[in-house]
């Protein structure tokens, strides 16, 4: 029974020993650790990341681990931004076909879509009421300026300006001057008129019938001349800074495997999308074989050359998602964990802004392994293996036989 009681005692008086022992009150065993490790050990940055220590490697353990250095310098990037688009007619390009007057479709000249056009040449014929009493009134206008053409005066003026109306009147609704000139050559009325291409290409639509009643701008028919036309895609936001208006542009379209063809940038819109923050581009290509046809799918090039900037390879940057770093090598062989604000990548390089100058030497390979450790001192850890002279061999002292006497 003493035995216990004196037991209890002491397991109180451990107790009471601990909570004097303690730093303060709240503290975690973990903290009071790091706190006594002294330095910088268990520390956070200004991202609540646990700061990174130096570390010291001996030759056996660089060989061990696989370390590799490079010296950091100047290099010139070209970066290639790609993406895929669609070809267009380019839409300074396209015209519409439409009436100025209400009418019908007595014939049709061009009755499919895909048909190729000339400038001038006939769409179709229009029957309307109004156009036959504009002719009507431009004949009936020549013939009184004929008859009062003699006596001159106010008269003849007035004559020649209604014969002036009459013809403007018909320009106007799209009545060609040879037209006017016929029907004013000779004298006859014609039931229909004819309605001309306005310009040379494509039909790419076409949304009349023979017989159809038509009013005033109805489209008809859509024409785009192809000689000329437009790509465009989407690039990503952080790709924006590499494609400017005017820069040249590559384009590969898969019906024609292994050709390059060549465009530049004419316009870059304005406005990202904010769902999936990119930004559309469009590229200018010359196209004078029609071979390249709206509708079709090619993948855009965009080549941006960065001037010669300070570079390090990629697999040299620790990524942590709060900041980039690099293991720089000191005079003394020490690796400092020092941070970088990256730029422009491209071939296995990154433009580091600022972070770092020429002649720096950092660490090129294994670097997570240093970081990893790097990490570890922080909380006054270390890993296997990588202690000082961990990987030398341990020398194992002589043994010393006892004899009995």
């Amino acid at each position: 029974m003493r035995r216990i009681v004196l037991m209890a005692v002491l397991a109180a008086w451990a107790c009471g020993g601990d909570q004097e022992a303690s730093p303060m009150p709240g503290m975690t065993a973990e903290e009071h650790a790091r706190m006594s490790a002294g330095g910088t050990q268990g520390g956070m940055d200004s991202s609540g990341s646990a700061m990174r220590q130096p570390v010291q490697l001996t030759p056996a353990q660089e060989r061990a681990l696989g370390v590799t250095y490079t010296t950091v310098a100047r290099q010139a990037l070209t970066r290639t931004v790609r993406t895929v688009g669609e070809i267009l007619a380019a839409e300074p390009r396209i015209s519409d076909v439409t009436p100025k007057v209400e009418g019908f479709i007595e014939h049709l000249y061009v009755d499919v879509r895909g048909a190729e056009v000339r400038r001038g040449e006939r769409l179709l014929t229009l029957y309307s009421p109004k156009l036959v009493a504009a002719q009507e009134e431009l004949l009936t206008a020549r013939r009184l300026a004929t008859q009062v053409a003699a006596t001159g005066g106010e008269a003849a003026r007035q004559a020649d300006a209604t014969v002036k109306a009459a013809r403007r009147r018909l320009t106007y609704w799209d009545i060609t001057p040879d037209q006017i000139a016929q029907l004013e050559a000779t004298g006859a009325v014609t039931k229909t008129l004819t309605l001309v291409s306005p310009a040379g290409g494509v039909v790419l639509e076409k949304d009349v019938l023979e017989g159809q009643r038509v009013m005033p701008g109805m489209r008809l028919y859509r024409i785009a001349d192809l000689a000329q036309v437009w790509v465009e895609g989407d690039v990503f936001e952080q790709d924006l800074k590499f494609v400017r208006e005017g820069a040249q542009a590559h384009i590969e379209v898969s019906a024609y495997p292994g050709e390059h063809l060549m465009g530049r940038v004419s316009f870059v819109y304005p406005t990202v999308d904010t769902e999936s923050r990119t930004n559309r581009v469009r590229v200018t290509v010359p196209n004078p074989d029609r071979r390249l046809k709206p509708g079709m799918f090619a993948t855009m090039y965009f080549d941006a050359h960065v001037g010669n900037e300070i570079v390090v390879p990629m697999e040299a940057i620790i990524v942590t998602g709060e900041r980039n770093l690099v293991f720089v090598r000191d005079s003394a062989g020490a690796l400092i964990p020092r941070q970088v604000v990256l730029g422009a990548r491209a071939d296995h390089y990154a433009q580091v802004l600022s972070g770092l100058t020429e002649g720096d030497r950092i660490v090129a390979s294994a670097n997570f392994l240093i970081d990893a450790e790097s990490r570890l001192a922080t909380t006054g850890s270390s890993m296997p293996g990588m202690q000082h002279g961990a990987m030398e061999p341990t020398p194992v002292p002589p043994t010393t036989e006892h004899h009995h006497d």
